[in-house]
């Protein structure tokens, strides 16, 4: 991971600001980070229900597109999913 790389704890626990003032809505926000860096299916899945219940899912997935976000489950979507929609508006 590049060193400017935001993980999702990073992410949580950074400072609201007037860009991302949704993250206080996040499903997310107590949940461990290591969920959403799943190293199986089933841990992928786990990550995603949770992304399911998430009122701000839209807001996060839009991050994670425009922050190139290349590890971990954001807004409902794996890594291969952003890969895939990333290649598709490129």
């Amino acid at each position: 991971m590049h060193d400017t790389q935001m993980t999702l704890e990073d992410f949580l626990r950074a400072p609201i600001t007037e860009e991302r003032p949704w993250v206080v809505f996040a499903a997310c926000r107590d949940a461990d980070p290591e969920l959403f860096f799943p190293a199986t299916p089933s841990e992928e899945r786990a990550a995603l229900a949770v992304c399911a219940t998430c009122p701000v899912q839209v807001e996060c997935r839009a991050y994670s597109l425009d922050a190139r976000e290349y590890f971990g489950v954001w807004g409902g979507e794996t890594e291969r999913d952003r890969r895939i929609e990333l290649r598709r508006s490129a």
